[in-house]
């Protein structure tokens, strides 16, 4: 666990568990070869039988490391391309061609590439990163554990629309509080709360200025960061994340576990997650306005939200459940139940 992201609650699961010195932002290439070979230190020491690396830095190191240090299998996981490929300036184009160079290098020390929707793949293979032989197998995001966010009846008062997330341009934060106010106007009964932290210093997050304003407007109720979203989720009415580009969004998952109609954007990631009309609504990226007609047309007709959300539950049971995505996870590792069979 990078040093930066640990949190003592990791320690619950009873594992052994080793901190390294791994940012996941930035690129300094002393800090990184510091975190380089102290990956590999601990690696060479315990000798896994697999290694399993999730999001970018731990696919660019984590595979190279793993074989390097003479671990029979490496594994990686793409949980989203992020801001690097949402943007178009000068400098993100630039970071693009680094980042796709170091793509090619973990993936080619990779036994297999775990990838969460089809244009990740497709963007990656257009970009040279992905070789065309590379050992790829599709999952349905990480997964949600429908036991932990059970279904829960619709609240009753005035709808409630929640975005969670971080407070990053990307994940749509603006597109909402526009939309937000644009529903307000004609629906005033209305509740839009944004659950998330705001870092000021991550790429692309929403200035303190921004912020500031949107409070002291007054639509968008911003309680901050919370560690357990159970309580917001079981009190909303439809669920709304506007991203410009996902993996799989785990937030969507979460809603439509706990039975929430969701509205999101038909970008890469989020459109596969609901089924239009059914289990919610998609909304172009970057368009506020169609996203608050998405909005009205949910609060002007509140009979659909209950079939949406018993739709959006059997999504997430058929599609999303947790023991699926990692029984296929655990095959492709060599790990699952065919694999302990034939040993045994």
């Amino acid at each position: 666990v990078p040093e930066a992201d640990y949190l003592p609650e990791v320690e619950e699961l009873g594992i052994p568990i080793w901190r390294f010195p791994l940012y996941r932002t930035g690129i300094s290439p002393a800090a990184d070869a510091r975190a380089f070979f102290a990956l590999y230190r601990i690696l060479a020491r315990e000798r896994p039988k697999a290694v399993f690396g999730y999001t970018v830095k731990p696919i660019v190191y984590g595979a190279p490391v793993a074989k390097l240090a003479g671990v029979p299998r490496a594994h990686s996981m793409v949980t989203g391309l992020g801001h690097v490929f949402t943007t178009a300036s000068p400098k993100t184009r630039a970071l693009r061609a680094l980042v796709t160079g170091l793509y090619r290098l973990g993936f080619a020390a990779s036994d297999t590439v775990f990838i969460q929707n089809p244009d990740d793949e497709a963007d990656l293979r257009r970009a040279g990163a992905l070789a065309k032989t590379a050992p790829v197998v599709r999952v349905d995001g990480s997964g949600i554990d429908l036991g932990r966010f059970r279904q829960k009846p619709l609240p009753e008062g005035p709808p409630t629309f929640l975005f969670i997330g971080r407070l990053l341009r990307e994940k749509g934060i603006a597109e909402f509080c526009e939309a937000a106010a644009e529903v307000r106007a004609t629906h005033p009964e209305a509740r839009f709360i944004a659950v998330g932290p705001h870092d000021p210093a991550l790429p692309h997050a929403v200035s303190e200025g921004e912020l500031a304003r949107w409070m002291e407007h007054g639509v968008v109720e911003f309680p901050g960061g919370v560690k357990d979203v159970r309580p917001h989720l079981e009190a909303c009415s439809v669920f709304v994340l506007p991203s410009y580009r996902e993996g799989t969004p785990r937030s969507v998952l979460e809603a439509m576990s706990t039975g929430r109609p969701v509205i999101t954007t038909d970008a890469p990631g989020c459109r596969e997650t609901i089924v239009h009309g059914e289990s919610g609504l998609l909304a172009p990226v970057k368009d506020a306005q169609r996203l608050a007609a998405a909005m009205r047309e949910l609060l002007e007709d509140p009979g659909r939200l209950a079939s949406m959300a018993e739709a959006a539950r059997r999504r997430a049971e058929d599609k999303y459940d947790v023991r699926k995505v990692n029984d296929t996870i655990m095959e492709a590792m060599g790990f699952g139940q065919n694999a302990r069979e034939a040993a045994a």
